[in-house]
């Protein structure tokens, strides 16, 4: 998980996705300083956004959100 901020990969697979933050804002219901703020590891997002998200990124929510299993 290198270069991943507190392990969240949203950034990782929206830009895969070739998707921008706006566009990921308006598919998840949210701002785009949301998406910054999710994207930084500085807001963990309810489950019904990580689940939108996740919809949006064709991605479970497991795979934007894994677990620190050594944690």
């Amino acid at each position: 998980m290198t270069g991943t901020p507190r392990g969240n990969r949203v950034r990782e697979r929206r830009k895969q996705a070739g998707i921008t933050q706006a566009e990921l804002a308006r598919a998840g219901g949210v701002s785009r300083q949301s998406i910054v703020s999710v994207e930084g590891g500085d807001y963990a997002p309810s489950v019904y956004l990580a689940l939108r998200l996740a919809r949006a990124l064709d991605a479970s929510v497991e795979t934007l959100f894994p677990l620190d299993e050594e944690g």
